[in-house]
């Protein structure tokens, strides 16, 4: 588990991973994938879950909802999604729904998070 700078980001993380260690291995290999990609992402608190910002411009959120996460993108309307996997109506943003750990790798959320900057 990479431990966040924040602390109130890690003590959310240590809370999940009381309650729900399959949602905490999801969460943790989506944060993986972010720094991995993007190794100087910031994130904080905020509505409720963790919103990961580069330079201070937030580009997503994770938020651990009760039957999925919820991987938002603030910038969603302008991705590429040729499977459809982004969800959401709205002007700007859209998500994928992350149900388990396999969702990870077959929605394909490294290639959401390529775009998300």
């Amino acid at each position: 588990m990479k431990k966040s700078k924040d602390e109130k980001v890690q003590k959310f993380l240590n809370g999940i991973i009381m309650i729900d260690n399959e949602k905490f291995d999801t969460l943790n290999a989506m944060r993986e994938i972010v720094f991995k990609i993007y190794p100087k992402t910031d994130e904080r608190m905020m509505y409720g879950g963790i919103m990961l910002s580069l330079d201070a411009e937030d580009f997503g959120g994770l938020f651990v909802r009760k039957n999925h996460i919820s991987f938002e993108f603030i910038k969603g309307f302008l991705m590429k999604d040729p499977n459809k996997f982004l969800e959401g109506s709205g002007k700007f943003r859209r998500h994928l729904k992350i149900k388990s750990k396999e969702d990870v790798k077959n929605k394909d959320v490294d290639f959401f998070v390529k775009q998300a900057v």
